[in-house]
């Protein structure tokens, strides 16, 4: 005769194990390797944008002039694709590296698919609210609005993922760079604040949109048959 009998499964991990090989949470070694891999991988996209920017000016500034957005026109919706690549010049790339690096690195430290999912998203936004809402007769280049997308990130993970190193981080930045939060707002001539503005908004919306999903705790006692 069969019946039923409740069984208790046990993983043998235990559960400070688990947190230890956590990557995001703060203070595990499994942390530290993942913001020090991510520091790494951020510090050789920097080279890039240079090496890119070299290549502009053989053309004599034609890949920015090209590549970058024009708002309101149709033949330059395919800079939504590559201004982030593209500078104005040498100081404008040197400007960006920076702010890039050390936000990049705790956004990439969170997961490579995250981090692409979040990047794409954030340039996606950026780059079509620069084409509706930006000045004509302009070209907008620059990784600024994805910059700002990653500070959105970060403060806004803090939030929704209830990480206060991540609101820490945020706050540092903000002490460090604060007065760049000015620059969503219209005020210097030539620097685009549309795509700052849309590149922060899209940040704040990519941190709820691929937040990290937290497992459903499983009850020990499972539910099993037996057979009598």
């Amino acid at each position: 005769m069969a019946g039923f009998a409740r069984t208790c499964y046990h993983s043998g991990v235990t559960l400070d194990e688990t947190r230890q090989s956590d990557p995001t949470r703060f203070g595990t070694e499994a942390f530290y390797a993942s913001v020090g891999r991510a520091f790494v991988a951020m510090c050789a996209v920097v080279p890039l944008l240079f090496v890119v920017e070299f290549f502009d000016g053989l053309t004599g500034q034609r890949l920015e002039q090209d590549g970058g957005i024009k708002p309101h026109r149709l033949d330059g919706l395919d800079g939504i694709l590559f201004s982030p690549f593209l500078h104005v010049d040498y100081d404008h790339v040197l400007a960006n590296s920076i702010p890039l690096i050390l936000l990049g690195t705790f956004v990439l430290a969170a997961g490579t698919s995250r981090f692409l999912l979040t990047t794409g998203f954030i340039a996606l936004v950026a780059g079509v609210g620069v084409w509706f809402i930006g000045d004509s007769g302009t070209v907008v280049v620059g990784a600024s609005g994805v910059i700002f997308g990653y500070l959105g990130v970060i403060l806004m993970r803090g939030v929704v993922e209830h990480s206060w190193w991540h609101i820490a981080v945020g706050l540092l930045i903000g002490l460090l760079y604060g007065w760049q939060i000015f620059g969503v707002l219209p005020g210097e001539e030539g620097v685009s604040w549309q795509g700052h503005l849309c590149g922060f908004i899209g940040g704040l919306v990519a941190a709820v949109l691929f937040r990290r999903r937290r497992p459903r705790r499983a009850d020990p006692l499972a539910i099993g048959t037996d057979a009598a």
